[in-house]
């Protein structure tokens, strides 16, 4: 009587080549039949499947997706992770591209300009697609280096429409935040600028300069600062020889290291000096006081980077930029000058 073969433990690992010879096909049809394609004759088809449960075959990964073409793995380049801002947005891009059926390849550039071009060309070369978060190089590199990586979605940065850009108006948000110290009557307000080759940094410029404009009464000074908990954390006594009332930092991360010094220093927030952040990461609510920021709805963003980026992997790429309005959130950090003590 003839029964169904008995399955035993392999002393190798099953190959094509052992489904092929046990199921007399080809083994270009074992491969078919392993991808799903329609051209094998069911019958075929289903004693390949049986054969191939009965030596109990796993496929590699690594050969399937260098059979297919695609690996189901994309890459996002950021320039610091130590940056929490970075975290949210991937966590959203994350969750949504997990959704998919992605795996995500994250690699840290370590705000070093130079080095992004290479970094994002390997990482595509291991990967079916790349999401730049906030590049730092130059706008001539940016634009050379796209067609390089395609397809490639980009987080805070303009493409011209060569690739898909997600974006938060860092203008209208810095704006928003000015304004709101002035109407708390503050006069001499600090900006501690970020990274000068940082977009995001020229747009919290070019804002800072309309207002500048409008309220002529009132002096924004900039104070070249960085992007860190430790800039923030040394950028004090510049800070205190402006005799500002109030700061702008670049991000929360800048605030909270400010806010950290002024503490050691015997400075009271807001009662001496009101202190504003940018971005609302998670530190910010929690912080004593709690900061005023501006919320950007960072998980969102990394949703609508995967959506971008999933559009660039089919023919119909989504390449209007997508801007993100980022809204004011007033928490303890910030007060009406004629309550404050004037930091002298």
């Amino acid at each position: 009587m003839t029964g169904r073969r008995a399955r035993t433990t392999p002393t190798r690992e099953t190959t094509i080549t052992d489904i092929a010879r046990v199921a007399g096909v080809s083994k270009a049809t074992v491969s078919r039949v392993l991808n799903a394609v329609p051209t094998v004759n069911e019958k075929i088809a289903e004693r390949v499947r049986e054969v191939i449960a009965e030596l109990g075959y796993s496929p590699s990964q690594t050969a399937r997706s260098l059979s297919l073409g695609v690996s189901r793995t994309v890459g996002v380049l950021v320039p610091d992770l130590g940056n929490p801002m970075f975290h949210q947005v991937l966590n959203g891009f994350n969750r949504a591209a997990a959704g998919d059926g992605y795996h995500v390849v994250v690699t840290d550039s370590f705000e070093d300009d130079e080095r992004e071009a290479d970094l994002a060309k390997d990482l595509r070369d291991r990967t079916d697609a790349v999401a730049l978060f906030s590049p730092r190089m130059k706008r001539e590199n940016l634009l050379a280096l796209l067609p390089r990586v395609s397809p490639v979605a980009v987080f805070n940065r303009t493409t011209g429409k060569n690739a898909g850009s997600v974006l938060i108006d860092y203008n209208e948000g810095i704006r928003a935040l000015a304004q709101h110290l002035i109407d708390l009557g503050h006069r001499r307000v600090a900006f501690l600028s970020g990274p000068a080759y940082s977009r995001s940094n020229w747009e919290r410029e070019r804002g800072l300069d309309a207002i500048r404009a409008a309220e002529p009464d009132v002096e924004i000074i900039d104070v070249p600062c960085g992007h860190s908990f430790e800039d923030g954390y040394s950028v004090w006594p510049a800070l205190r020889d402006t005799g500002a009332t109030a700061v702008l930092a670049f991000n929360d991360v800048v605030a909270l290291g400010l806010c950290g010094r002024l503490s050691e220093e015997g400075v009271s927030v807001p009662d001496d000096i009101s202190v504003a952040g940018f971005d609302d990461i998670p530190f910010s609510r929690y912080s004593s006081p709690s900061l005023t920021t501006m919320a950007s709805r960072l998980a969102e963003i990394g949703e609508q980077i995967w959506a971008v980026l999933r559009a660039e992997m089919t023919d119909a790429p989504l390449r209007e930029p997508i801007t993100f309005s980022p809204e004011l959130v007033v928490r303890g950090s910030t007060v009406v000058r004629g309550s404050t003590k004037e930091t002298r």
